[in-house]
């Protein structure tokens, strides 16, 4: 492919974290997905950044070469290099950020900044059923909890989010208490699918609007568990099952009560989620018993574009390179990148 064609072929780097993720999009089609995951941090119960950004150093030229190689381009044929701006880890987001400028003023190419919780909304375009605008997008991740109202593939609007701890950070704290090993939120949905989610009742916060709160339940469970070792020090190694599923049940209650509710108000049908916790099986599924009850067209990702991934970057910057969105050699990194 020779990027004197017509074609645009971009090279998307992802390094908002702890996955070091290359991606090649061919005229708006993703070619690859490149990912490479840092085990590290397991030891660690949680990830650690400064062994993030030597990870990242590490894989980021492996990864980029790879996606280069199964595309089946030379680095010539790329017209544009996009990478993740923020929100996420300082160290990490340089690593990417830093790559990105130097291959772009080697190859004269320009730079596309891309803000992550976006790129996540709009890997819904990478294959697939596609939503109509206007859609509502719950994303949901370790950092982040928000409803966006989506009008269009570069304008979104934040609507709702959460107040304090995103429901991935409550679901990983939450499986430490249960002394599951991290990352604990997939585990959880592991051992709920076995479970009775309403054989344990937790207290749902009461916000107003459609913002959310985490903090109080992560609270409750904790006591909870406190009282529970007190009668019987064996409770959740005999419990694990129903625990999380009550547990999963709940946070599930919470995120789809302000969905819904936001659904109706802005008479949407086509609604979507997004982020790592829209792997969670029992958050699918809740999704689509509701979507019957309310004529909703859901649209959910695939599981590979679901957690980070450089399928999602290269997909924004694809738009962003149509509109001719750009940005310059003085871009640096925003950890707390809003949209």
């Amino acid at each position: 492919m020779d990027k004197n064609t017509g074609d645009i072929n971009i090279l998307a780097i992802e390094s908002s974290c702890d996955e070091t993720s290359a991606s090649i999009v061919a005229n708006g089609k993703v070619l690859n997905n490149i990912v490479a995951t840092q085990k590290v941090h397991e030891k660690y119960g949680g990830v650690i950044p400064e062994l993030a950004s030597r990870a990242h150093q590490q894989n980021i030229v492996p990864v980029v070469d790879q996606a280069l190689k199964e595309a089946g381009m030379d680095k010539k044929d790329l017209n544009a290099v996009a990478f993740t701006r923020g929100p996420g880890l300082l160290g990490a987001l340089l690593v990417g950020t830093s790559f990105a400028k130097a291959f772009a003023l080697g190859m004269n190419i320009p730079l596309i900044e891309v803000n992550h919780m976006q790129a996540h909304i709009l890997a819904h375009f990478i294959e697939g059923k596609t939503p109509s605008f206007p859609f509502l997008c719950l994303t949901v991740s370790g950092g982040h909890t928000q409803i966006v109202l989506v009008k269009s593939h570069l304008e979104m609007e934040v609507i709702g989010k959460t107040l304090d701890d995103a429901v991935g950070e409550a679901f990983d704290k939450t499986a430490k208490l249960l002394g599951l090993p991290y990352p604990g939120g997939p585990l959880v949905d592991k051992y709920a699918q076995q479970g009775n989610p309403n054989a344990y009742s937790f207290p749902m916060a009461e916000i107003k609007g459609y913002d959310y709160s985490f903090s109080g339940i992560k609270t409750a469970i904790l006591y909870f568990l406190r009282e529970q070792k007190k009668a019987n020090e064996n409770f959740i190694e005999e419990n694990m099952n129903d625990i999380c599923a009550s547990i999963q049940h709940t946070f599930i209650a919470m995120l789809l009560q302000k969905l819904k509710k936001a659904a109706n108000k802005h008479k949407i049908r086509h609604i979507a989620i997004a982020g790592g916790v829209s792997a969670n099986s029992g958050l699918r599924a809740s999704l689509q018993e509701l979507a019957k009850k309310h004529s909703w067209e859901v649209y959910i990702p695939d599981f590979q574009y679901c957690t980070d991934n450089a399928g999602m970057i290269a997909m924004a910057a694809h738009f962003k390179y149509l509109a001719g969105d750009f940005t310059s050699q003085t871009v640096s990194p925003m950890p707390r990148m809003s949209f």
